[in-house]
């Protein structure tokens, strides 16, 4: 019964987690702009809530061991998220090359930080009235 009451907070807390992550190395790829060589890192957030919100599966795992497709190929190092251990960071693909082989390109970094800003706030809200929700009917009022 308290599963059904809380199903959606769990959710939402977890998306919560993942959008503070997100926005933490969104600015990073932005304070990091001018860095020569630097590679900007994000993680696909709708793959990574499904996993932190689903059990692994078998086939998942076995995905998550072999995540080459060549047998020679080298993988990339495993860095990972601070939410869920199992998921792993991407590169962000350049969409125009620069001198100092910097990947960070500033106008898509400030669009994805203003909308995971966003976001964050939406799901805060919705976290903070379904917990009022709750504590009215717990109270009675």
């Amino acid at each position: 019964m308290l599963d059904k009451m809380t199903g959606g907070l769990n959710f939402h807390s977890n998306a919560l987690v993942l959008r503070a992550e997100r926005q933490r190395m969104l600015s990073s790829n932005i304070a990091n702009a001018d860095t020569p060589g630097y590679v900007a890192r994000d993680f696909d957030f709708g793959k990574t809530l499904r996993e932190a919100t689903e059990p692994p599966t078998a086939q998942m795992q076995q995905q998550r061991a072999g995540s080459v497709s060549h047998a020679q190929h080298i993988p990339l190092p495993a860095a990972k998220t601070g939410h869920n251990q199992d998921s792993t960071l991407g590169y962000s693909i350049a969409s125009q090359p620069s001198m100092d082989n910097n990947t960070v390109d500033l106008d898509r970094e400030r669009a994805n930080f203003v909308d995971n800003s966003v976001r964050y706030e939406a799901t805060l809200r919705f976290l903070n009235g379904s917990s009022k929700t709750m504590l009215s009917a717990i109270t009675g009022q």
